[in-house]
C-alpha cells in the first residue's frame, strides 16, 4: 500500500502525479490539490481550473487579476 504525502493515509488506490520528474502520491484529489494546485496571486484560492496568467503571476479569474492592476485580462462571457 502507498501512503498519501499530505495526510499520511495508507490506501490501496492512491494516485500518483508526476511533475517536473518528481512523483507525488495522494489518496484523494483533495490532498493533491492542496499540494499541486497553484495559489491565486490575489485571493489565495487554489486554482483547479484554467486560471489566468500575466507576467509570471497566476490568478483564479480576471476579477482577481484586475484587483492586482492587470486590465488586459478578460473572462469569457
Amino acid at each position: 500500500m502507498d501512503r498519501c504525502e499530505v495526510c499520511g493515509n495508507e490506501y490501496d488506490k492512491c494516485i500518483k502525479i508526476v511533475k517536473n520528474g518528481e512523483t507525488h502520491t495522494f489518496d484523494c484529489f483533495e490532498c493533491a490539490i492542496q499540494t499541486m494546485a497553484p495559489l491565486c496571486g490575489h485571493c489565495g484560492t487554489h486554482i483547479i481550473g484554467h486560471g489566468v496568467e500575466s507576467d509570471g503571476a497566476i490568478y483564479c479569474c480576471a476579477h482577481c487579476a484586475s484587483k492586482e492592476g492587470i486590465a488586459a485580462i478578460r473572462d469569457r462571457a
